[in-house]
């Protein structure tokens, strides 16, 4: 009996090693989202909880202090929520870049579309200002993300590039860096003193 129960502790060891592993691959990471305009990085407007799902990515949202309404939210490629020129111009959030577009599709088609890996879910926000919601994203992982920028943008998202690029948007008014990236890039997201 001692030698059956010895193989039957190496093959439950065998099968929880893996799935300890996986548990731990798994754990959700936090993005905290601060308000963002042409002078710099506001006030805090709450987090962005990340799984890895084996279908792809689940966002948790809890927002708030944001314009109810639909807005378009998109990853973008540079992990800073910092203001920088558009057109001789200080813009919030400009040093964030495009959207996470690593195929060079160079065409905003939405979620799962075939374009710009960094097109997400609309983000729905309610009559007090607050989105508390889980948004599925499939084609993204959490090394796509490391270090990238989730941006929150003023208008709505009709997923196409008409008749406004880009979905319509418009203006970026939330944004935050997902941990993972340089130090400098830590250091474009905390507020301004």
């Amino acid at each position: 009996m001692t030698k059956l129960a010895a193989i039957m502790m190496g093959v439950l060891v065998a099968i929880a090693a893996p799935t300890a592993g996986a548990v731990k691959a798994r754990r959700p990471i936090t993005v905290r989202v601060s308000l963002i305009d042409a002078k710099g990085i506001g006030k805090p407007a709450g987090t962005v909880s990340i799984k890895e799902t084996a279908e792809g990515l689940e966002l948790d949202t809890n927002l708030k202090g944001l314009p109810p309404g639909e807005h378009g939210f998109h990853l973008h490629e540079n992990g800073s929520c910092a203001p920088a020129d558009k057109d001789h111009m200080p813009t919030a959030g400009q040093a964030a870049g495009g959207h996470y577009d690593p195929e060079g599709t160079n065409a905003h088609k939405g979620p799962g579309g075939g374009g710009h890996k960094g097109d997400l879910p609309r983000l729905e926000v309610d009559s007090n200002g607050k989105s508390n919601a889980k948004l599925k994203v499939s084609g993204l992982k959490l090394a796509d993300v490391r270090g990238k920028a989730f941006v929150i943008h003023e208008g709505g998202d009709n997923y196409s590039d008409t008749p406004k690029p880009l979905g319509g948007g418009g203006a970026r008014i939330a944004c935050g860096v997902v941990p993972g990236g340089s130090a400098l890039a830590r250091a474009a997201t905390k507020p301004a003193k």
